[in-house]
């Protein structure tokens, strides 16, 4: 078990984060191995043929499913979101002698992964591991990353809302299996890792994620912040297309506009929406603006983008209150 200790300031300084790369990094787990991540299955299948003649098996054997993964692949993210590009621009410029110590580290715990490469040739060999990530970005993630981008930013609207509802209590109630709030201190159930960490200011970092779908994991390591990474709210439902419509709510509001309601408690763009409801984008602007009007639904904007999401008030007649 870890336990972090807060102080006041900690938990003012406490923050989200999304990080593309750790998305990515622990993708290649269920590439891996998609008994460990069977939710995935049906992106796993999208992927067939696009993987082919890319030189995946040194990525892939730096992150086993268990133990230790050099924390020189997951850079730490230094906002609310971080770009692909960036993280694979620190990964690059990573000091020779981290990776070697890191790397050191890995082998101490996975003795048949061969180092020497590493430890003769660091830098060579993080570029030449950066270009096959960014490669493995660019067939497998970035097709389908507003779609998770979208389910991870729902979570934190709904983590923020519970903290402001009822302070941190309520944020971590319900985080994620293992981890238990009993002011002031964040207990997170870790297999074979015990420690102790006083935040002592420097807050912690809550990242909701994808592809860690079983269970809570810590970043305790410099140069991270602490963090608790933690699956995102609702993950069976990720690749799962729009659902019908309650048909009591239907009957409220009419079909379609009661659909568009419903598949809004992840922020989605009027592109993405018409898509998955099989609708004009006339149609389901017409219908976003009739719901924004009425305070159940907002939107910002996002680069080019306005993504959408229901309100609490939209929350509470949608249904979509509970877990």
């Amino acid at each position: 078990m870890v336990r972090f200790v807060f102080t006041v300031e900690d938990l003012a300084r406490t923050r989200f984060a999304i990080s593309p790369i750790w998305e990515l990094t622990r993708s290649l787990v269920a590439l891996r191995d998609p008994a460990y991540a069977a939710l995935h299955v049906p992106w796993l299948r999208s992927l067939s043929g696009r993987l082919d003649g890319l030189p995946l098996e040194r990525a892939i054997e730096l992150a086993p499913s268990q133990g230790y993964v050099p924390d020189f692949l997951t850079p730490p993210p230094t906002g609310p979101l971080g770009s692909i590009q960036e993280d694979l621009a620190a990964l690059r410029a990573t000091p020779a002698e981290q990776i070697r110590s890191e790397m050191e580290l890995f082998a101490t715990q996975h003795p048949r992964v061969a180092i020497d490469r590493w430890l003769a040739h660091p830098r060579r060999e993080a570029g030449a591991l950066a270009d096959v990530l960014e490669g493995f970005w660019e067939r497998a993630l970035a097709p389908v990353w507003p779609r998770i981008r979208a389910f991870l930013d729902a979570d934190i609207a709904y983590r923020a809302r519970q903290l402001a509802a009822g302070g941190p209590a309520a944020l971590f109630e319900d985080l994620a299996a293992g981890v238990t709030w009993t002011e002031p201190h964040l207990d997170v159930v870790v297999p074979r890792h015990a420690a102790t960490f006083d935040l002592a200011g420097r807050g912690l970092v809550l990242m909701p994620s994808a592809f860690a779908a079983t269970r809570p994991m810590v970043g305790d390591r410099e140069p991270w912040q602490p963090a608790v990474i933690y699956p995102a709210r609702g993950i069976a439902t990720l690749w799962e297309d729009a659902a019908p419509a309650p048909h009591g709510l239907a009957r409220l509001l009419g079909a379609t506009r009661a659909q568009v309601l419903a598949d809004l408690a992840a922020p989605r763009s009027t592109t993405e929406l018409s898509r998955r409801l099989e609708l004009s984008a006339a149609t389901t602007s017409h219908h976003l603006t009739a719901l924004r009007d009425a305070g159940l639904v907002t939107g910002r904007r996002e680069g080019r983008s306005v993504l959408y999401v229901r309100t609490s008030l939209g929350d509470a007649l949608a249904g979509g209150g509970t877990a």
